[in-house]
């Protein structure tokens, strides 16, 4: 999902029209709708200042606006294929199912992963079991790591 998806998907999730939204973030009544329509669909790419500026007025972490170019299968793999190197992360299958699992031998790479996995692993636990909301799940997801 590109910049301008998660902007407009961000934004409606938290009730925010382009005016209201672009004023928001400093944009004028004149401009604000045009700005960020702009934005959304793609015409234009927010500078880092107002990506920060975005974050804050949707209340997430400017991570949840810049996400890896995966609008693809084979942008995604290639997204993967960056984490492997980067991370550890492998491939393996388990008990027949494939999965994606964390290479130990990576050191202080593998804690740091093995504990951001763990936190979400966490949270997705307490979504199943019904002892949070897919809203308070989906705030958890868009503010990480401020709520870990």
């Amino acid at each position: 999902m590109a910049i301008g998806e998660r902007i407009n998907f961000l934004r409606n999730l938290r009730g925010m029209t382009m005016k209201c939204f672009g004023m928001s973030i400093g944009f004028t009544e004149n401009q604000a709708d045009v700005r960020i329509s702009q934005y959304e669909r793609g015409k234009r790419s927010p500078k880092e200042n107002v990506v920060k500026e975005m974050a804050r007025s949707l209340d997430v972490c400017p991570d949840a606006l810049n996400v890896p170019e995966i609008d693809s299968y084979i942008g995604l793999m290639h997204t993967l294929f960056a984490i492997e190197d980067m991370y550890g992360l492998r491939i393996g299958k388990i008990d027949g199912e494939l999965c994606l699992r964390l290479n130990t031998n990576k050191g202080s790479k593998y804690l740091t992963m093995f504990d951001s996995f763990n936190a979400w692993n966490k949270i997705s636990t307490k979504l199943k079991d019904e002892q949070i909301s897919k809203e308070e799940y989906d705030e958890w997801r868009y503010n990480y790591p401020k709520f870990d």
